[in-house]
């Protein structure tokens, strides 16, 4: 079954939302963002998320050096690394990471087999923004599905296709769970529920 990550929450009600509905993965965003948490704020969150549920933190261009200190201070149980970190940047950070990729016109920037050690994470161009990005362009027999993450765009009316056409480990989303820029319990219990039945 293809498991379910929550991204950029910053409310204790909106993770025990995702948490009871069966959410694998929370995520807390630490790169500049309307989404943006401070490593103190995620510590306390944090406290509070059972120990089967994996805290993943976002990065954008951070040091493996700070990454490491944010993730120990949290603690987080997985790096998502979303800007252009190299493989050797990644082998710095003490933790399993994730790394993102943006997909335009139909193509992967960056070459996924560089990162053989971590989870793949397709997304859209800008992140965030709740847009798609060509899923039929993307050639999906080059990608490990034991290790693809799909984000980008992903809502309630959409999922299920997108876990169709990939047959990805998981699923993330954040805008597409959100009324008005803001975590909407009923949207993030909807998502979960049709990614769990896809």
């Amino acid at each position: 079954m293809t498991q379910v990550k929550i991204c950029g929450l910053k409310y204790q009600s909106d993770i025990e939302v995702a948490i009871a509905h069966g959410a694998e993965m929370i995520g807390f965003v630490f790169a500049p963002s309307k989404r943006q948490v401070k490593p103190d704020e995620a510590r306390i969150l944090a406290g509070n998320v059972p120990s089967y549920i994996k805290k993943v933190g976002v990065f954008v261009n951070e040091t493996p050096a700070e990454i490491n200190r944010i993730a120990a201070l949290v603690p987080l149980d997985i790096v998502q690394c979303h800007g252009q970190e190299t493989a050797a940047d990644l082998a710095n950070i003490n933790y399993p990471t994730i790394k993102a990729f943006q997909v335009k016109n139909g193509k992967i920037n960056g070459d996924v087999a560089m990162y053989p050690n971590s989870l793949i994470l397709l997304d859209a161009p800008i992140a965030g923004h709740g847009e798609t990005f060509d899923w039929q362009a993307v050639v999906k027999q080059c990608l490990p599905k034991e290790r693809l993450m799909i984000a980008g765009g992903l809502d309630v009316t959409n999922v299920t296709t997108a876990i169709q056409q990939f047959q990805p480990f998981a699923v993330d989303v954040s805008s597409g769970v959100e009324t008005d820029g803001t975590k909407d319990p009923e949207k993030i219990i909807k998502f979960i529920q049709k990614a769990k039945e896809s």
